[in-house]
């Protein structure tokens, strides 16, 4: 039998990684790694009761033990994850086979169980990729996401059927990543743990699997409140920071931190919000495009329903 479980850096609030858990517990994570970013005692109590969670608060010890805190989370996440890949490689046998490295706002979207997709990976497979749909703002009984083609060129094609006024800049319409997380075989000694990639003696994500069976639903922006909430740290320190590639691989496209600045530049506040309309929810244009080019995706989340489950005390 196949066992998995995920392995997460967070400071989001206490519902948000309740629902995280939840989910994932749901789908028959074996353990769920919590590393608490920030102090957080009421949440540290409530999620340590859980018996499948294993929970750290990264406190000022923690760092003074690891050569101090590193200033980027980017940074402490990875160190976070060897951690945790490392408690497995430890005991006899580990507790997983599988961990997918992965954020709160991000939940995995198996098409069959989680067990048997990776028990069909080679045993040469270091790494398995997942690619991310993103969660579209709206209400109604499905959760919406929008995909996106991996080949470029029908990537781009579809984006300017989609997002025709924003194509130029952006990778099939995404405002977040579009390379995925990876799920990599616990346990596994010498390995270096990035947010996109990992590295084995100097080989960049050995054995690599493209897991098609299953998608990463990230809620980067699914509502207008939490997208202006973040906005700010990820242009500054996150991922709309200044320094970062252009996502879209066209002749005259910017970054992300340059495209938010032009738009500001063109009206403030109300233009940001006209282009979150556009790019970022479920109007019924928008949809129906995706849905013409096969990008639509739905999903029933129920996730106030699997909280209450696997947490009923919280």
């Amino acid at each position: 039998m196949i066992r998995w479980g995920t392995v997460t850096t967070t400071n989001a609030p206490l519902p948000e990684i309740l629902d995280f858990a939840a989910w994932h517990l749901e789908l028959g994570a074996h353990r769920v790694h919590l590393y608490l970013d920030e102090d957080m005692p009421e949440a540290q109590a409530v999620l340590s009761a859980h018996p499948k969670l294993r929970v750290i608060r990264t406190d000022d010890a923690w760092w003074a033990r690891r050569n101090g805190r590193p200033a980027k989370h980017q940074a402490r996440q990875g160190s976070n994850a060897r951690h945790a890949n490392n408690r497995h490689a430890n005991k006899d046998r580990p507790e997983v086979d599988w961990l997918a490295h992965i954020d709160t706002d991000e939940f995995l979207l198996p098409a069959q169980p989680v067990a048997e997709t990776l028990a069909a990976l080679p045993s040469e497979c270091l790494c398995a990729r997942v690619r991310p749909v993103e969660a579209l703002a709206g209400s109604g009984p499905e959760t919406l996401f929008k995909a996106f083609h991996v080949d470029q060129d029908r990537r781009q094609r579809a984006a300017e059927a989609c997002f025709p006024d924003w194509a130029q800049h952006l990778s099939g319409g995404f405002l977040s990543h579009v390379a995925g997380k990876l799920f990599f075989r616990a346990g596994t000694k010498g390995l270096q743990i990035r947010i996109h990639n990992v590295t084995r003696d100097g080989l960049q994500n050995p054995g690599e699997v493209a897991l098609d069976g299953i998608e990463l639903g990230h809620f980067h922006a699914a509502d207008w409140d939490r997208f202006l909430k973040l906005y700010r740290f990820r242009l500054a320190r996150g991922s709309y920071r200044a320094e970062l590639k252009p996502q879209a691989r066209r002749e005259g496209a910017v970054n992300l931190h340059a495209l938010f600045g032009l738009i500001e530049q063109s009206g403030g506040e109300p233009a940001l919000r006209a282009f979150f309309d556009q790019v970022c929810t479920a109007t019924p244009e928008l949809t129906g495009r995706l849905e013409d080019h096969g990008l639509l995706r739905r999903r029933h989340m129920d996730l106030p329903v699997l909280r209450a489950k696997h947490f009923p005390r919280a």
